[in-house]
């Protein structure tokens, strides 16, 4: 895996200019961001050496290299999930390649549903932290100390500092935002009604099935990361009702103008 990871970005790196200050996760729906981008470099995932490919609608699955607010970057238009079958290895592949292309933070975005009932569908949560209850964990397995340590910390996750710039960009740009408790799970089910209720009992504001993975990596190598979702569907009681992929999609594209307009100011 370590020779992958070397291999993939010595490839990337011989076809960029400018290394990436800052890695981007777009998730569902959100892809949008990229006509932001000044871009340098595009490649299609599958033309990227022991890359995985995304097979999930809304996730065009591409990498592109440019500037955004001025800022060298990298950004994942699309990204991988372990219900896709990949391992949690895979899944977080990117990220260890972002870290030896150079990134110094990384921004992750998802998609989620409520489970907390005063959020409301097209609401912006900022990740104050998270629950994992994916089956299997991205560092379980060898440990690389070229990487991060056997035992990570991670009483700060998301970085308290990041988050308190968000929270000023949004209050200066009249952008309303949640802070609360990510849940990852494994997926591809929508969860049920007990689901839900048992997600809210145990602490989580929101669910999704992504995010948690790339952020535990991170965290192993001390990229700083800040997360934001977008409340795409609820799990509150009163509030459930049926939903589709497409669904969620088409609730995220709207929301996408002021994740787009928190994230730019925020790079800047």
């Amino acid at each position: 895996m370590l020779e992958k990871i070397r291999q993939t970005t010595e490839f990337l790196l011989d076809k960029i200019t400018n290394k990436p200050e800052i890695g981007i996760i777009l998730g569902t729906g959100l892809g949008g961001l990229t006509t932001e981008i000044e871009s340098e470099f595009e490649i299609a995932y599958e033309k990227i050496p022991d890359f995985p490919v995304s097979t999930v609608k809304g996730h065009s699955g591409k990498l592109i290299f440019g500037k955004l607010s001025g800022r060298n970057i990298v950004a994942m238009q699309g990204r991988f999930h372990y219900y896709e079958g990949y391992d949690m290895k895979e899944v977080t592949f990117p990220v260890r390649v972002m870290k030896l292309l150079g990134i110094e933070k990384i921004i992750i975005s998802n998609a989620s549903g409520a489970v907390n009932p005063d959020y409301n569908i097209g609401d912006l949560m900022i990740i104050t932290d998270h629950i994992n209850m994916f089956p299997e964990n991205p560092l379980r397995g060898k440990n690389y100390e070229e990487f991060g340590p056997r035992f990570p910390d991670m009483s700060e996750t998301y970085s308290k500092k990041l988050i308190l710039k968000a929270e000023k960009i949004a209050a200066d740009n009249n952008i309303d935002v949640r802070k609360g408790i990510y849940a990852g799970l494994s997926g591809p089910t929508f969860e049920t009604p007990a689901e839900y209720n048992f997600f809210r009992i145990i602490g989580s504001d929101t669910v999704g099935m992504s995010t948690v993975p790339e952020a535990i990596v991170a965290r192993h190598m001390k990229i700083p990361v800040f997360a934001v979702s977008v409340i795409t569907d609820s799990g509150a009681p009163g509030k459930i009702v049926e939903i589709s992929h497409e669904e969620v999609q088409a609730i995220a594209r709207n929301a996408e103008p002021k994740l787009t307009k928190l994230i730019k100011e925020l790079i800047k």
